[in-house]
């Protein structure tokens, strides 16, 4: 059974920039017209889960992540690096 084809695992520095990651991951995907088909733990901003179907996106606080280690539970999976290309980088 395939749960998901890609977990995208991001970490925020404070409950606002947790929500601030997860309403700039809503905007980039309704650009490309794709919305969430479930949502949760928007309310607490320590994990954030947001549910594309073939993509699940996590958002967490540094304590809530290293608490559930879930680059532990996925070890076997691949993993795929992120470099941002230069105006990605620069836009930020």
């Amino acid at each position: 059974m395939v749960v998901t084809d890609v977990f995208l695992i991001a970490t925020g520095t404070s409950t606002r920039h947790v929500k601030t990651l997860v309403d700039d991951v809503e905007f980039a995907l309704r650009k490309i017209d794709r919305r969430p088909i479930r949502r949760e733990g928007e309310d607490y901003g320590k994990w954030v889960l947001l549910d594309y179907g073939d993509v699940v996106v996590h958002v967490f606080d540094q304590e809530t992540r290293d608490f559930y280690e879930l680059e532990r539970l996925w070890a076997d999976a691949p993993i795929l690096a992120f470099e941002p290309t230069p105006a990605e980088a620069a836009a930020e």
